[in-house]
């Protein structure tokens, strides 16, 4: 597949690198970077070969520094609206992709790149990173699910005040409240990410996407998302894997999973 905005490589490892390629704008978001990550994720959910992603931007500067700010002059209140809700859209695939995407963030992710990050369902970062929501300086709030999925991960106090402030915060300091789960050093970023997502795709595929789902049913009442659990719990023991799974443990050794 080719895009005019992202780079797609894939291996025979089973990941897919999933590159934001507007360098020259420190990756900034448009409607075309919009329409390719759609047309990616898309794709990519329905290759089999594919079984986790990693989602990152081109350059050593910036993830994705943000919406592209000049498209903002030309928009009023109503197609304003209509421009939250098509990045929501597209970011809600992201996070309800069955394969573990995880966001590699090698520099600033600030704004719209932020919220890309906050849909991806891991985040490791560069520890020269910086990552933070600046709308208000513009005299605008996050757009692109930042206010929703920014609490969830790093709690209420937090959330509020990165987004009340519109600062940066490093990349310890996010580490620090959860909002990525690990920070290296630039050059071993990518390998880095690599190892990590690794270490999920050694698990039951089958097992990873339930999980994943049932994570999700999270944000409900706490007896609808009991409820989810449970159900996906019993699909899990639908699969093959189930049996090699336990099979493996009870006999001591590795299991050979077969994703179905």
């Amino acid at each position: 597949m080719v895009f005019e905005t992202l780079l797609l490589e894939t291996g025979d490892d089973g990941v897919a690198v999933v590159t934001v390629n507007r360098p020259d704008k420190l990756n900034a978001l448009n409607a075309s970077v919009l329409d390719d990550l759609d047309a990616c994720f898309a794709a990519l959910e329905e290759d089999d070969a594919v079984r986790g992603v990693l989602l990152t931007g081109a350059g050593g500067k910036s993830f994705v520094a943000g919406a592209d700010i000049a498209q903002f002059t030309a928009l009023d209140s109503p197609a304003a609206t209509a421009f939250a809700l098509r990045g929501q859209k597209v970011f809600d695939r992201i996070e309800r992709c069955r394969k573990p995407v995880i966001a590699v963030i090698n520099g600033f992710a600030l704004g719209g790149g932020c919220e890309l990050a906050l849909a991806c369902h891991l985040r490791v970062a560069s520890s020269s990173a910086r990552m933070g929501q600046p709308e208000v300086g513009l005299g605008l709030i996050p757009g692109y699910g930042g206010t929703q999925r920014l609490p969830r991960i790093v709690g209420r106090g937090i959330a509020t005040e990165m987004i009340l402030t519109g600062g940066q915060v490093t990349a310890e300091r996010a580490f620090a409240i959860g909002l990525v789960n690990r920070v290296f050093e630039p050059d071993d970023l990518m390998a880095e990410a690599r190892a990590f997502l690794g270490t999920i795709l050694r698990q039951a595929p089958v097992a990873v996407a339930l999980s994943m789902e049932a994570i999700r049913a999270s944000d409900l009442l706490q007896p609808e998302g009991m409820a989810r659990e449970a159900a996906l719990f019993g699909e899990a023991f639908a699969t093959e894997d189930v049996r090699e799974g336990v099979g493996a443990f009870l006999e001591r050794r590795k299991p050979a999973f077969k994703g179905r």
